[in-house]
């Protein structure tokens, strides 16, 4: 009578297993498990199971390297962000993973930071991973990232942002229309004498831009611009709310994220101003925290998962052709104007 001890196996503790152990454990050909790894719609449920079972007695991993060279796939998707301190770009990450994970793909996470030179360090570090696809925050890139990118022949999805001449496929919404749709909420409410915090990044930059196009258009409105760092921070939101409230002309500050715009709530409120009819607060992002602060911030929404959702779903399809080509396909996903009670 047989009994467990008397079933092959392969070393556990040896590191390398091969996938011919594999086999010989769970009594299959090693073909078969090959399909179950990669296919395994194309093999039955329990020979799927015999296999998994036999992968985690033998402790088998497969060899990516080795079968990156013999298909020409990595089986990785570089993601790209600023950062995943804000909870937008987190939620593109989330949604990004969620849907290349059931086909297959890892996603290779890289921070780029707020800088050109940043950038350029990350992309040529990701390039030389040999990923299959990148998703890349941001369309304003440094001569020679773009000319790495423009070589590197796999599809490529830019995020977060417009451009006329993308590079490969763009999927997300103008900072400059931003800029110009808070500039027109806030005469049509009455202000005049304007005050902007933002960050110096070349985003906020570009809905600096629109704000200032929008409110020039009206007679008597000026703006004070005070300028910090990345990522944003609370305490810089009251600093440099300070200042602009200590200049005694300023009725509504413009923030370019809900982080600083809470600083400058705290601030205003120290003082006794009364929010919004002494100063209105506009924010960016539409963050978890804005609807539930005290008062509520008013603030632009921009829906990060279906940017992320999106961004995989054109890899994929593009992934699914045989033949490379640059489609210079554009999506604006638009974005929402949140009226609180700062404003």
């Amino acid at each position: 009578m047989s009994d467990d001890n008397d079933k092959p196996r392969a070393k556990r503790s040896s590191g390398s297993a091969r996938l011919t152990d594999v086999a010989r454990v769970a009594g299959v050909a090693p073909m078969t498990v090959s399909r179950a790894l990669n296919r395994p719609e194309l093999v039955t449920d329990s020979t799927r199971r015999k296999v998994q079972q036999a992968v985690l007695e033998t402790g088998y991993v497969p060899n990516r390297v080795a079968g990156a060279l013999a298909t020409s796939r990595s089986g990785l998707v570089a993601l790209l962000v600023p950062t995943v301190a804000h909870a937008l770009f987190a939620e593109v990450v989330q949604a990004v993973m969620g849907e290349l994970a059931p086909r297959g793909y890892q996603v290779m996470l890289g921070l780029v930071g707020y800088t050109p030179a940043q950038e350029e360090v990350v992309i040529e570090t990701v390039l030389s991973r040999r990923p299959d696809a990148i998703v890349l925050t941001g369309c304003r890139h440094s001569p020679l990232t773009r000319e790495r990118l423009q070589r590197a022949q796999v599809p490529l999805v830019e995020i977060w942002d417009m451009s006329d001449d993308p590079l490969d496929m763009l999927i997300g919404f103008s900072h400059h229309a931003v800029g110009l749709a808070v500039a027109a909420h806030l005469l049509e409410r009455g202000c005049r004498r304007f005050g902007i915090i933002t960050a110096d990044d070349a985003r906020a930059a570009r809905r600096v831009e629109g704000f200032l196009e929008g409110i020039d258009k009206v007679a008597g409105s000026a703006c004070l611009v005070r300028e910090v760092g990345t990522p944003s921070s609370m305490p810089w939101g009251r600093e440099k709310g300070a200042e602009l409230l200590d200049t005694g002309s300023i009725d509504a500050i413009v923030c370019s994220s809900d982080i600083l715009a809470l600083g400058v709530i705290a601030e205003a409120q120290s003082r006794g101003l009364a929010i919004p009819d002494e100063l209105a607060i506009m924010g960016f992002g539409d963050s978890s925290y804005a609807g539930a602060s005290h008062p509520a911030l008013s603030t632009v929404r921009i829906d990060g998962a279906s940017i992320g959702r999106a961004a995989a779903t054109h890899l994929l399809r593009r992934l699914d052709q045989s033949v490379f080509s640059r489609s210079g396909e554009v999506l604006d996903v638009g974005f929402t104007l949140i009226d609180r009670d700062t404003t």
